[in-house]
C-alpha cells in the first residue's frame, strides 16, 4: 500500500514477523503513529516458514503414531499410509486462519502497512520501493534465513526447513545435517511417517544447547524409536545422484538417502538493507544491542533474530513489545534470554527454562539438583511416556533452571517459567496442590522432593 502520509510516523517498523507486528500493534495501543514495511506476508517465518507448519506436521506425525500404535491401548486401527496432499491442506489451513486473524488486527489497528522491499537510506528513514518513510524511532525486524553449511548447496535434493514444509510426497530416507531443534524436529516427524532418518551433529550430543541430562533422555528415545544418528561426527561434503544424495563425513562414513535436509540453523537477515551504510555496527551480520535492545545509532533499536542469543518467536514478540513501551517512555522491564521457556517438539518433547546444571555451577557457588522421573506419574504413565523432570536451583536458594523431557511436556513450560522467573524456592512450589492425574503434578513433586520431603522417592 502507498496511500499513506510518508513521514511523522513515531515508529517505523522493518519487517512484519513476530518481533515486527507486535511492535506495531503495542505501539499504537500506546498511541504512537505506526508504519510497518514487509516485503512478503505478515506473520513472518514463524507463521509461515517456522513455528506454526512445523508444528502441524508434528501433530499430524502425531496422529500417525497413535493409529500406529493403537493395539497398545485396545483400540484396532491400521495405518494406510500418509497422504502429504491431505497433510499439507490441513497445515496450510491452520496458517491461513492464522494469517487472516493477524492482517485483520493489523489493519483494525490502524497500522499504515507498506508493501514492497525495505531499505534504511538513513538514520530514521526507510525506502520502500521508491517511497520514502521517515519516523522518529526505527525498528529493525528483518528476522532470519536458513543457514547452510561449505559444500552443501541447497538446491535439488539438499534442502533446508522452507522446503521441507511443502514436500508433495514422503521421502523413504533422509539424512539430517544438525541436531538441534529444528533438525531432531523434522526427524521425528519424518520417522512417524515412515522414513529412514539419520541425524548427523558436529557437536557431541543431539539438542546440544539443552541440559546434558535431556540430552541422553532424548537419544535414548530415539534410539528406541531407531531414528540413527550420529554426534561428534562434521559432514565433508554431499554430491546429488540420479537417485539421491550421497553425504560424506569426516570420519570417512558415506550414508546415502532420498534427501538431505540441511538444519544447522538461522542466520540474521541483514545483507543488502542499509544497516551498515548507515553505521549500524555489525557483527558477522548480527545487529548487536545493549539491555535495552538500542543498537549504536540512536533511534534504531533491532528486534528478534537479529540480536544474538536465542532464536525463538516468542522471544521476537517479547522484544516487539518491549521496544514500543522504551520508545513510549514506559521503562519496561528488560527481556533476559536465560527466562525464556524453550520448547524443542520432537516426540518425546524437549522444554525447558532457565541455567542448565553446567550454568548454574558456573554462576553459584553450589547448586542441588533432583531428577524426577515420569515413571511415578500417572498421567505419563497413562502416555505411555518416559522422561525426566530435572530441577537446578541455588543451594538454599530458589529454583534456578527447569529441564523436562516427555511426551507432552512442552504444555508444562508455563509453570516452570513462572519458577524460574519469579525466583520461587522448591517449599513456595511445593505448598501448591497441583491436579491428579497430571503431567503437571511432575512438578509439584519434584519440587516436594527438593524441599526435603519427597512422597515418592522416585530419582
Amino acid at each position: 500500500m502507498a496511500d499513506h502520509a510518508d513521514d511523522g510516523f513515531d515508529v517505523v517498523i522493518l519487517g512484519g514477523g513476530s518481533g515486527g507486528y507486535a511492535c506495531a500493534l503495542r505501539a499504537v495501543q500506546l498511541d504512537l503513529k505506526v508504519a510497518l514495511i514487509e516485503k512478503a506476508k505478515l506473520g513472518g517465518t514463524c507463521l509461515h516458514n517456522g513455528c506454526i507448519p512445523t508444528k502441524a506436521l508434528l501433530h499430524a506425525a502425531e496422529v500417525a503414531d497413535a493409529a500406529r500404535e493403537s493395539e497398545t491401548f485396545g483400540v484396532r486401527a491400521s495405518l494406510d499410509g500418509i497422504d502429504m496432499a491431505g497433510v499439507n491442506k490441513y497445515k496450510d489451513g491452520v496458517v491461513d486462519r492464522l494469517y487472516k486473524g493477524l492482517t485483520g488486527m493489523i489493519k483494525g489497528a490502524g497500522i499504515a502497512v507498506y508493501e514492497g522491499d525495505g531499505t534504511l537510506v538513513g538514520p530514521n528513514t526507510v525506502e520502500v520501493d521508491g517511497q520514502r518513510v521517515t519516523g522518529k524511532n526505527v525498528v529493525l525486524a528483518t528476522g532470519s534465513y536458513a543457514r547452510t553449511l561449505p559444500g552443501l548447496e541447497i538446491g535439488g535434493r539438499i534442502i533446508t526447513s522452507d522446503e521441507a514444509l511443502t514436500l508433495s510426497e514422503v521421502p523413504q530416507s533422509a539424512i539430517v545435517i544438525g541436531g538441534s531443534v529444528i533438525g531432531v524436529e523434522f526427524a521425528s516427524v519424518w520417522k512417524s511417517f515412515g522414513v529412514d532418518v539419520t541425524i548427523v551433529e558436529a557437536l557431541p550430543n543431539l539438542v546440544p544447547m539443552e541440559d546434558p541430562a535431556l540430552s541422553k533422555h532424548l537419544e535414548r528415545a530415539f534410539r528406541k524409536r531407531k531414528i540413527d544418528f550420529k554426534t561428534g561426527v562434521k559432514f565433508e561434503k554431499a554430491e546429488q545422484t540420479e537417485s539421491g544424495v550421497r553425504v560424506s563425513l569426516e570420519t570417512g562414513d558415506v550414508l546415502e538417502a532420498d534427501l538431505v535436509l540441511v538444519a544447522v540453523g538461522r542466520g540474521p537477515t541483514t545483507s543488502g538493507l542499509g544497516y551498515e551504510e548507515q553505521g549500524i555496527t555489525l557483527d558477522r551480520g548480527w545487529v548487536p544491542t545493549n539491555e535495552r535492545l538500542a543498537t549504536n545509532v540512536p533511534g534504531v533499536y533491532a528486534v528478534g533474530d537479529l540480536v544474538p542469543g536465542l532464536q525463538l518467536a516468542h522471544r521476537g514478540f517479547a522484544h516487539g513489545i518491549f521496544v514500543a513501551e522504551e520508545i513510549a517512555g514506559l521503562d519496561p522491564m528488560p527481556v533476559v534470554d536465560s527466562g525464556i521457556p524453550r520448547v524443542t517438539y520432537c516426540e518425546p518433547e524437549v522444554a525447558s527454562v532457565g541455567l542448565t546444571e553446567q550454568q548454574a555451577r558456573e554462576k553459584y557457588a553450589d547448586v542441588d539438583t533432583y531428577e524426577y522421573n515420569l515413571g511415578g506419574n500417572g498421567k505419563s504413565q497413562i502416555l505411555q511416556t518416559a522422561g525426566i523432570v530435572k530441577l537446578v536451583r541455588e543451594k538454599d536458594g530458589p529454583i534456578v533452571g527447569v529441564h523436562m523431557i516427555g511426551d507432552r511436556m512442552g504444555e508444562q513450560v508455563g509453570e516452570a517459567s513462572l519458577t524460574v522467573n519469579w525466583e520461587a524456592f522448591p517449599d513456595d512450589v511445593a505448598q501448591f496442590i497441583h491436579a491428579h492425574p497430571t503431567q503437571n503434578e511432575t512438578l509439584g513433586e519434584a519440587s516436594l522432593a527438593l524441599a526435603g520431603k519427597p512422597l515418592h522417592a522416585h530419582s
